[in-house]
C-alpha cells in the first residue's frame, strides 16, 4: 500500500458512520449472536482455527452478516476479497478467480471471497462461481437478507454451510449503545456525551433489532446536540425522539418476512385466534402488504379449513376480496378486519380438503374406471342398446328425495371420502345424512 493509498484509508476510516467505526475486529467484540458464536459453538471453533469452509450468513439487516465476515477477515491466513453484489458483476468475479488461482500456484494461501447481498446476482453469476468453490480456487462467504433456499443455487447451498442470524435481542443494543457513546477508541467517548436510561431504553426498542438504526440515532444525537453548561451533551428521551422518528416495520414482500407472516396470519385463524389473526393482518397491511394477496388466501383458507362447517365463510371471504378492490385504502383495513375475525371466530373443518386428497389419491392410482351403466348419458340414439341409463333411479321419486344406488365406480365401492364433522353446519349434513339414509 503506497502513501496516497494509505491517507485514502485513513480519512475514509475518518468519515466512516459510527457503526462503520464500530465494527467488532475479533470474535469476543462481537454482541449478540450467541446461538452460533457461545463458547464452543461451532462457527466460533472454525473462526479461531482458521478452517473456514463455504458459509452463507442470513439475517435482517443490521444483525452482523458484514460484521462477522470482517472478523474473519482479521483472523485468517488467507487471502481475502470482497465484492458487493449490488455494484460488481462476472467481469469482477473473474478478476478474483484469476488472482486467487496465482496466489494459491505461487504462495499456497487460500483466498475467502465475500459477497456481500449474494441474492442480488443472478443464476448465471452464482453458477460463474460454482466451479471454483468445487475446486478449492475460493472459499465463498455469502451474506443475503433473503432464504437462501429460495435466493441461491442449489449447487453452491449444498456446498456451504448456512447461518442464520437473528435480530439482535434489546439487551444487545443497550450494550451497543452504551459503547458507542463512551468508547474512545471505537465510540465517540471522546465528545464526552451522557445519555439517560430512559433515551437508552427508547432507542434498543425502536431499533427492532437492527444495531446500526440504533448506532445512526445515537450519532446524531450526540452530533447535533448543543453542550451544557457542564460542557458535557446531554442525549435525553425528548433528543433521542427527534433522531429516530418511527420505527421501521422489517417486510420484504418476496422473502421470508412475506412466507412467514402470512403463514402465522392463516395459523392464527385456523387456531381460532381472532386476536393474533388480527395482529398478523395489521402486520401485513402496515408493511404494505397487498391487500388482494392478503384476501385471496383468506378465500382459499375459507374452503380449506372451515369448509362446510360454515358455508358463509366462504362468501364473506369472497366479499371481502370483492370490496377491497372496490374501496382501496385505507378503508379496506376495517374490510379485511370484519373478515378475518369471523373466519378465525367460525367453526373448523378440513373435511372438504381430506375429501379432495382422497378423491385425487383415488384418480391417480385407479385411472379412468368405468362409469357405472345406469349413470351414462341415454339422451343418444341406441343409448338403451348398451343399456345406458336404462335403470336409473331418479331420487326425487323416493322418500326424503333419497335412494340407495351405486354412483362410484364398482372398484371403489366401499370409499367415503367426505366426512362430515361434528361442529358448526357439518354436524347438520351429518343428521341429515343419517336420516335420510335409515333402512336404506
Amino acid at each position: 500500500m503506497d502513501i496516497f493509498e494509505f491517507a485514502k484509508e485513513q480519512n475514509l476510516k475518518k468519515e466512516a458512520p459510527l457503526a462503520g467505526k464500530m465494527r467488532p475486529r475479533t470474535i469476543d467484540e462481537v454482541v449478540g449472536q450467541e446461538d452460533i458464536l457461545g463458547e464452543g459453538k461451532m462457527l466460533r471453533r472454525a473462526i479461531e482455527a482458521d478452517r473456514i469452509g463455504s458459509l452463507i450468513f442470513y439475517g435482517p439487516p443490521g444483525c452482523g452478516k458484514t460484521t462477522l465476515a470482517k472478523v474473519i477477515a482479521n483472523t485468517t491466513k488467507a487471502e481475502f476479497k470482497q465484492l458487493n453484489a449490488t455494484i460488481s458483476g462476472k467481469k469482477d468475479m473473474e478478476e478474483v478467480v484469476e488472482a486467487a488461482k496465482k496466489e494459491l500456484a505461487f504462495s499456497g494461501r487460500k483466498t475467502i471471497l465475500f459477497i456481500d447481498e449474494i441474492h442480488r446476482f443472478n443464476k448465471a453469476q452464482q453458477d460463474f462461481l460454482l466451479p471454483y468453490v468445487e475446486d478449492g480456487t475460493i472459499t465463498l462467504i455469502g451474506a443475503t437478507t433473503e432464504n437462501p433456499f429460495f435466493e441461491v443455487n442449489k449447487a453452491l447451498i449444498s456446498r456451504s454451510n448456512i447461518f442464520r442470524l437473528t435480530p439482535l435481542s434489546k439487551e444487545n443494543v443497550k450494550t451497543l449503545i452504551n459503547i458507542a457513546v463512551n468508547d474512545k477508541e471505537r465510540g465517540l467517548g471522546a465528545m464526552n456525551a451522557v445519555i439517560d436510561d430512559d433515551a437508552v431504553e427508547f432507542l434498543s426498542d425502536i431499533a427492532n433489532g437492527d444495531a446500526r438504526n440504533a448506532l445512526n440515532g445515537v450519532e446524531l444525537a450526540i452530533m447535533t446536540t448543543p453542550r451544557s453548561d457542564d460542557g458535557k451533551i446531554h442525549i435525553t428521551l425528548e433528543v433521542a425522539g427527534e433522531c429516530v422518528q418511527q420505527k421501521t416495520l422489517k417486510y420484504d414482500k418476496d422473502g421470508d418476512n412475506h412466507y412467514d407472516t402470512i403463514s402465522a396470519f392463516i395459523k392464527s385463524m385456523r387456531g381460532s385466534d381472532p386476536d393474533a389473526a388480527e395482529y398478523y393482518l395489521i402486520r401485513m397491511l402496515e408493511a404494505g402488504e397487498s391487500i388482494t394477496f392478503i384476501a385471496r388466501r383468506m378465500m382459499i383458507f375459507a374452503s380449506e379449513d372451515i369448509g362446510n362447517a360454515d358455508p358463509m365463510a366462504l362468501n364473506v371471504a369472497v366479499s371481502a376480496a370483492l370490496a377491497v378492490e372496490r374501496v382501496g385504502l385505507p378503508e379496506s383495513y376495517l374490510i379485511l378486519s370484519h373478515a378475518a375475525i369471523y373466519l378465525a371466530s367460525a367453526p373448523k373443518s378440513n373435511a372438504c380438503t381430506v375429501a379432495l386428497e382422497e378423491a385425487t389419491k383415488a384418480v391417480h392410482e385407479g385411472g379412468n374406471l368405468p362409469i357405472p351403466a345406469h349413470l351414462r348419458d341415454a339422451h343418444y340414439p341406441g343409448a338403451a342398446e348398451f343399456g345406458h341409463g336404462t335403470e336409473y333411479k331418479y331420487p326425487h321419486n323416493y322418500e326424503n328425495h333419497y335412494v340407495k344406488e351405486q354412483y362410484l365406480p364398482y372398484e371403489l365401492k366401499a370409499m367415503n371420502f367426505y366426512k362430515p364433522g361434528d361442529l358448526g353446519y357439518e354436524n347438520k349434513i351429518k343428521e341429515h345424512f343419517k336420516k335420510i339414509k335409515k333402512d336404506k
